[in-house]
């Protein structure tokens, strides 16, 4: 097929790459014997090398052989930000175990749902989520559990003040004493055999399910391969071409168990010899710009909701954020009005990319130092190919402007939902990943996206994509974040309301803000309600959830209706 988006590359992006023909945690043995004594990890200022990363992650791999854990099997890590998920999951991987990671603001009922479905017998869990394990561990197939706390790989002043105030509330170490078949993730490592015994893995073997889907309706474990994971994260290195190995600094602010901080930040650092600068909790903004002013990262992985609050930081100015060389936004659409201010506030590029956990995640950027075109998603990777079909039928091949539904093949795409077959024929058609998401490609080869096909409106006929609306909002000096969805209306069958979280000390009414947007769009776009608030439903990972909302809307309808 034809491919436009190759004479935009930046020369130094190659076309095609030469992937490593090996499995993914081989990355780390290879760096950690280049480079023993570079950075791997930064945690509350505590830094551990590649080479003692390295050595822990093999006796990981030992401690998990031991309690017969086999190539194959599943292995849970239920943990926030921290060189724990790291070695658990490289020690996975090196045992030959297939990793299922958690999103650890799940309740309960989540855990136990993911736990059966996967089939996890083996979890590493953090010491504050444990008894939320303990709730369910009885209805699930799980076998083992081995508990870490956060303050393991501390420094020691930190460490020993950490435990005191635990101590001081009651809470010192978790009481596991009773519990069968539950270990302290250090006391494994301190007894377990230096090497695990060597497994057979191959590329094509499956490496993690990561699921997704949970906003929209059931889970689904995306199956992604070694050699899945192995492409995404070289590609990575290629795009942001000038990379210089134990040089960079990845602020990993992006939880790990997601596979865009999984490939973006760990495993890019891991193949490129970079320390991780580590954020447990990535909604903790002041630890965000304390860790920027400290240790001055280089690369900056993101999504819009980080890049918005550390615009609007309380005193930015104070805080030296000139270190940040390069960006790439994901997980929903970059406002150009953030895009400007965070480039103008570091002198960095930030640059809008597009992906899905299906594809591990990344398919398109915009080059990282080339023309960056605000407001699309930019060019398909290397081997990645891209195009635009009609949403009925999903077999018409539309031209340039056309909108349609974005399908792509690549390397990096998944192996398919793990034991969900006939998710997996609507995912995947004859080799094509059907994304789901709206968008259009110009003569040049960028591709934009419109939205999300669920999240369209539709109101009195017309249809309505909540991101032309939220670009208005962001331009309104007022305004700090903003997002739009449809709701009921009896009338139009939807109608635009836009919910906004107002910049610190201004006061806005819903009047002047339709007004504003009265000036700038279509009169069917323009929202005909809006709501101010403190605070917008948000997943971890920092995407705003669009179905909250509408579903609060929908229960007030209701009670008004029951009155």
């Amino acid at each position: 097929m034809e491919k436009p988006w190759l004479k935009n590359y930046e020369p130094q992006v190659p076309p095609t790459i030469e992937y490593p023909d090996r499995p993914l945690h081989t990355n780390l043995e290879e760096t950690a014997r280049k480079y023993p004594d570079a950075t791997a990890t930064i945690l509350m200022n505590a830094k551990m090398t590649y080479g003692q990363l390295n050595e822990r992650v093999d006796r990981f791999a030992a401690a998990l052989q031991q309690l017969g854990v086999k190539k194959g099997d599943r292995v849970a890590i239920y943990t926030a930000n921290c060189p724990q998920f790291i070695i658990s999951y490289y020690g996975a991987l090196k045992a030959g175990a297939i990793v299922v990671t958690f999103n650890p603001l799940y309740a309960a009922r989540e855990v136990e749902h993911q736990l059966k479905d996967s089939g996890a017998e083996t979890m590493v869990v953090m010491s504050g989520f444990y008894p939320i394990l303990k709730q369910v561990r009885a209805n699930t197939p799980l076998k083992h559990a081995i508990v870490t706390n956060i303050k393991e790989y501390f420094p020691p002043l930190i460490k020993l003040l950490f435990t005191l105030a635990k101590e001081k509330k009651g809470g010192h170490r978790q009481d596991i004493s009773g519990d069968a078949n539950t270990y302290w993730f250090q006391d494994l490592l301190d007894k377990a055999p230096a090497k695990p015994k060597p497994v057979e893995v191959k590329p094509s073997d499956t490496a993690c399910f990561l699921y997704t889907g949970g906003t929209t309706g059931v889970p689904k474990g995306a199956e992604l391969t070694h050699s899945n994971l192995m492409a995404n994260c070289v590609a990575c290195r290629h795009w942001m071409h000038d990379i210089q190995e134990t040089k960079e600094v990845v602020l990993t602010a992006l939880p790990l168990y997601h596979s865009y901080g999984m490939t973006t930040c760990m495993n890019l650092a891991v193949y490129s010899a970079a320390a991780m600068l580590l954020i447990p909790n990535p909604r903790d903004y002041a630890d965000i710009m304390k860790n920027i002013n400290k240790h001055h990262p280089t690369l900056f992985p993101g999504v819009p909701t980080q890049y918005v609050a550390f615009n609007n930081f309380p005193g930015i100015e104070k805080y030296d954020v000139s270190s940040i060389r390069a960006c790439m936004s994901g997980a929903s659409g970059l406002p150009v009005q953030v895009q400007k201010r965070f480039q103008e506030l570091t002198g960095a590029r930030l640059v809008e990319g597009y992906g899905l956990s299906e594809a591990s995640p990344v398919t398109h950027a915009n080059p990282v130092y080339g023309d960056n075109r605000i407001g699309t998603i930019g060019l398909p990777w290397p081997d990645t190919e891209a195009k635009i079909v009609d949403l009925e039928t999903g077999e018409k091949e539309l031209g340039v402007g056309e909108i349609g539904e974005l399908i792509i093949r690549g390397p990096q795409v998944m192996k398919g939902y793990w034991n969900m077959p006939e998710e997996t024929a609507i995912a995947l058609r004859k080799g094509w990943l059907y994304t789901g998401d709206i968008a259009k490609m110009d003569e040049d080869g960028y591709f934009q996206i419109v939205d999300r096909k669920k999240d369209m409106i539709i109101a009195g006929g017309f249809n309505i994509y909540p991101r032309d609306v939220e670009e208005v909002l962001y331009e309104h000096p007022k305004v700090m974040e903003a997002v739009v969805a449809g709701i009921p209306d009896p009338y139009r069958g939807e109608t635009v309301k836009a919910y906004i979280i107002l910049k610190e000390g201004q006061t806005a009414t819903e009047e002047e803000i339709i007004a504003f947007c009265k000036d700038k769009i279509a009169k069917y776009k323009v929202p005909t309600a809006v709501e101010f608030r403190t605070e917008l439903p948000k997943t971890i990972v920092g995407k705003i959830l669009r179905r909250m909302l509408v579903a609060e809307e929908v229960k007030k309808m209701e009670a008004e209706k029951g009155k």
